[in-house]
């Protein structure tokens, strides 16, 4: 992965020069002296902290707040604008009633921050979570989670013909509803819930909110009123950073402010070269000099975000706080397995952090908390950040201007744009945010130039069969009703209002993929010639996992053990990594009863992959090295021992061990089909679901 970061094109490439100076320079040494533009004067005369107020609401989220109370809603407003308030009040009001309220999100993250918000807001009695990993208060009058499982409680409600315990759903981020890989279940939830059930989206990046209110309508027979607010809380102002070291604002007007025009022209005479590292401690120097931090600095890898913290050398130690000192310790006490962290001393001499997906989740919320309440400089970070999680700064510093999606570098979309910039001024502590652009060899200004006056990209679906969504299905609807539910996608709407007279609609397309899922499940015994489950086919619908077949079929083969719950959770693991495989461990490398494990699984289920694959869909690469870091940990080794022995960074083995214990608890929902492996399975997740990975 990093050589396909390092290979990507390259807009232009810039180095910089100073007369009269060797070009090498040492290590963490800043040649920038800070100045500014005389024009950015009146802008930064404005930071500062505004006035506090009295609360009122905005006339969006009254709006928002009376529509809800009737129908369905679709909240498009900035990051930080106040649509968890919308949530709230509504929330308050089914509560009042004597109502039930589900909030879904897309991050576990997120799902377990809002947990403890409303548990402070609402009282923690009130209050239920219910994730992958866990499980609480499940009968309260809210419940939050994962989209996932809001979703598989919709499946399990038609199962049983019961109607959902719920008066109210919110979907947050339900811009999500057009990702590739996950908004499959966000268009699910959205055609399964019943239409008494209000609906509330909430989303600041949705271009054709209008369109996707006008299907829910559609399929739901009831109105969906969209409110817009186009008004940031903070208001942002885009600024660059010459090569000089000097502070220019970036527009003037709707064009680019002359100084980045030049550059611009340089760049296109290719008289501008590249350089490994930018100047990251006279950055720093300069946003701290003219009060522009705290500052979140998006970067394009994880190795970059680790590689930044070198910059401290050069940096004036932190003046730490009492209150700093207290926030730490605090943190420390809550997640002691951190108090060795790698990067401890660089949060606490120089106010930096590094946070990215190969983090632990601890380490992430540790950062966040700290930059929340005001003790931090400078987050390095990858672009997960901007999507979720909230932790806005004073500035937002871009060096890029595209994205790495997991295969190639794009330029950066109007959302994700979006998405980075809402993070840039905080409500209630900024008069102003700003935007920092900064020349480099991957980014295009005028590509930055037009994103700041475009909206967010239109949603499209992203309807897909696969074989755990064909098997909940079966479970209550005939495959003429499933044929139904696909003319009222999503997918089909958009094609009748876009497209009119095409060859195949997308309805007869996902119809004819169901077909080819529906013949293949089959041949295999998971669903008769009527078109019904069989008994294998109603188990193994309780296995809502990536690869359920796989799994169904190592169960009916017996190749998972039934009395060795170690050797079970590294089984189970051989399916649940989904990162390129670049540990340290081979086959050869395994323990002698995992290596046997390991065969007869691979016996088992090659025989199925291979036919999968003849017949055309997805299947998975078994991983023993993933098996064998399982292992380890199953048997009670410390974490820095099996991060140490595999090199797998923390945060894969993190998101490995909860993959894992999802699947392991998919596994014990068998315990009347497969009652001792369904036991093995959940002594498997005591097992492997400890700290540092799990905690409240």
């Amino acid at each position: 992965m990093q050589e396909k970061i390092e290979k990507r094109k390259k807009p232009f490439q810039f180095k910089r020069s100073f007369p009269g100076r060797k070009s090498k320079r040492k290590e963490n040494v800043s040649f920038f002296k800070p100045e500014i533009a005389p024009a950015l004067k009146k802008v930064l005369a404005k930071i500062g902290k505004p006035h506090p107020t009295p609360f009122v609401p905005d006339d969006f989220q009254v709006k928002a707040l009376e529509a809800i109370n009737k129908t369905d809603c679709l909240v498009i407003a900035p990051t930080g604008s106040g649509k968890t308030w919308i949530a709230r009040e509504a929330i308050l009001s089914v509560m009042e009633k004597g109502g039930r309220a589900w909030y879904a999100s897309p991050l576990k993250a997120l799902s377990n921050s809002k947990w403890v918000e409303f548990g402070l807001h609402f009282d923690p009695e009130n209050v239920g979570i219910i994730t992958g990993d866990t499980k609480e208060n499940t009968e309260a009058p809210i419940i939050v989670g994962t989209t996932e499982i809001l979703r598989n409680q919709l499946y399990d409600a038609m199962h049983h013909g019961k109607d959902l315990n719920c008066d109210l759903v919110i979907l947050d981020e339900a811009h999500f509803l057009g990702d590739a890989d996950r908004g499959v279940v966000w268009e699910e939830i959205m055609i399964y819930l019943p239409a008494r059930v209000n609906l509330l989206l909430l989303s600041a990046t949705i271009g054709n909110g209008e369109e996707i209110a006008q299907w829910l309508e559609s399929i739901r027979k009831k109105s969906c009123v969209v409110i817009r607010e186009e008004k940031r809380p903070v208001p942002l102002y885009p600024i660059f950073l010459h090569p000089s070291g000097c502070l220019h604002p970036f527009l003037d007007g709707k064009k680019v402010s002359l100084p980045v025009a030049n550059i611009l022209k340089k760049a296109d005479e290719k008289r501008l070269r590249g350089r490994n590292m930018p100047d990251y401690v006279g950055i720093i120097r300069i946003l701290e000099r003219f009060n522009l931090l705290p500052a979140i600095f998006f970067l394009k890898s994880r190795a970059e975000c680790d590689a930044a913290l070198t910059a401290r050398g050069a940096l004036p130690p932190l003046r730490n706080s009492r209150e700093f000192d207290d926030s730490l310790y605090d943190l420390l006490d809550r997640f002691p397995s951190l108090s060795g962290h790698r990067q401890l001393k660089a949060l606490r001499s120089s106010g930096i952090a590094s946070h990215h997906g190969g983090q632990l989740p601890a380490w992430k919320m540790l950062v966040e908390e700290m930059m929340n309440r005001g003790h931090l400089r400078v987050i390095f970070a990858t672009s997960t950040i901007a999507a979720g999680v909230n932790f806005p700064a004073r500035t937002i510093v871009l060096f890029n201007s595209d994205l790495f999606n997991g295969n190639d570098f794009n330029p950066l979309s109007a959302t994700e744009f979006s998405q980075m910039t809402g993070r840039a001024g905080r409500r209630g502590q900024d008069n102003i945010g700003f935007m920092l652009a900064v020349s480099g060899k991957f980014m295009d200004l005028n590509h930055i130039r037009h994103l700041l006056f475009q909206k967010p990209e239109d949603i499209f679906s992203r309807l897909k069969n696969d074989f755990a969504m064909v098997l909940n299905l079966l479970l209550s609807q005939t495959p003429e009703d499933i044929r139904k539910i696909f003319e009222r996608s999503l997918a089909a709407y958009q094609q009748n209002i876009r497209h009119h007279g095409a060859t195949m609609s997308a309805a007869k397309s996902l119809w004819t993929d169901f077909s080819r899922h529906l013949k293949f499940l089959q041949k295999e015994g998971f669903v008769d010639e009527t078109g019904s489950l069989t008994d294998d086919g109603r188990w193994a619908s309780k296995l809502r996992l990536d690869y359920p077949l796989l799994v169904a079929q190592c169960l009916r083969e017996n190749a998972f053990p039934e009395d060795n719950e170690k050797i079970l959770a590294a089984a189970v693991a051989f399916f649940a990594y989904d990162r390129d495989d670049d540990m340290k461990m081979t086959v050869k490398d395994l323990p002698p009863k995992l290596l046997l494990s390991f065969k007869k699984v691979v016996l088992a289920a090659r025989p199925l992959i291979h036919r999968m694959e003849t017949a055309g869909f997805a299947t998975v690469k078994l991983h023993a090295s993933a098996g064998a870091a399982m292992y380890y940990w199953a048997q009670g080794h410390s974490w820095d021992s099996v991060i140490k022995a595999t090199g797998i960074a923390e945060g894969d083995m993190a998101s490995l061990i909860l993959r894992t214990g999802d699947n392991l608890r998919q596994i014990t929902s068998l315990k009347d089909t497969y009652p001792e492996i369904a036991a093995c399975a959940y002594r498997a997740r005591e097992a492997i679901l400890r700290e540092p990975v799990l905690f409240l």
